[in-house]
């Protein structure tokens, strides 16, 4: 399980390539509160969004079952998200900024 744990961490940081501030205060704007499936009031990905700023906070030796859980859905979302990727300027649209929620900016190296 200790490979397992290493890999999902690897990958988890590799598909999540904001800092807890970054993320943190992406989630404060409108612009992150207006994507998502909203129909149980806070998106989705916004509370996803929140859920990772603590899993980057947290030491390693601390992370549960749970988080590595929500670290593999992380990932899971992160990669089927960017294999979607429109055509065209993506700067402004809903598509970066529902990935922004997920932690990951497609716009950053």
């Amino acid at each position: 399980m200790s490979d397992d744990r290493d890999q999902i961490r690897k990958d988890f940081a590799d598909a999540v390539n904001m800092t807890a501030s970054e993320l943190e205060k992406w989630l404060g704007t409108d612009e992150s509160e207006e994507v998502g499936d909203k129909s149980s009031g806070e998106s989705t990905g916004h509370a996803s969004g929140r859920r990772i700023v603590t899993l980057l906070k947290t030491k390693r030796d601390d992370l549960t079952d749970s988080d590595y859980q929500h670290m593999r859905k992380v990932v899971g979302y992160v990669h089927r998200h960017l294999a979607q990727r429109p055509s065209g300027d993506v700067e402004d649209s809903r598509w970066r900024h529902s990935l922004m929620n997920w932690g990951n900016d497609p716009l950053k190296n």
